[in-house]
């Protein structure tokens, strides 16, 4: 006897099928089609440089951000050696997204200087300092372009973590 109904063929394809026709909808409005074909190359091209200079400003802001918090990093490390183990793989990983964001690397390490005369305080100061540039790189997200939206989606999401982690690190530091 044959089986009737719903078999798992007939749902992978059904699903195949699906997606396909989403993918095939998505690729429909490229350039030269639409609203697009009355520009012209002149215009294109100012806003293309437009964008590159908006792009560059975005991420010249994030890798500065990004260098401030390395050199909070530093100086916390410095000041209460009891952290520093704590603090050296968010420290590494603060160092890398500068780099991410600054291939060159010419900018400058920024010392930031705590406020904060306990390594408890410090740590909490830094922690109030990455949900501040995670904030920062949420807000710059709106104006990125598609590749630089997803790196700083991606950095604002480690700062989050790395701000849940120092909140906990100040926990365990004795004042």
């Amino acid at each position: 006897m044959r089986r009737t109904g719903t078999t798992r063929r007939g749902v992978f394809g059904a699903t195949g099928a699906i997606a396909l026709g989403a993918v095939l909808a998505g690729c429909g409005d490229g350039p030269g089609r639409g609203k697009d074909s009355g520009r012209s190359g002149a215009a294109t091209a100012a806003e293309q440089a437009s964008a590159a200079r908006a792009e560059k400003k975005i991420r010249a802001a994030a890798a500065r951000t990004s260098l401030e918090l390395l050199g909070g990093y530093e100086h916390v490390a410095r000041a209460h050696p009891a952290t520093a183990a704590g603090l050296a793989p968010l420290r590494d990983a603060v160092r890398a997204h500068a780099k991410a964001l600054a291939p060159g690397g010419a900018q400058a390490l920024a010392f930031t200087r705590s406020r904060a005369t306990d390594a408890r305080s410090a740590v909490k100061e830094l922690a109030a300092a990455e949900r501040r540039a995670a904030d920062a790189r949420l807000a710059a997200l709106l104006e990125a372009p598609p590749e630089l939206a997803r790196l700083l989606a991606s950095i604002a999401a480690a700062g989050a973590a790395h701000a849940y982690l120092l909140t906990e690190l100040a926990k365990e530091t004795s004042s």
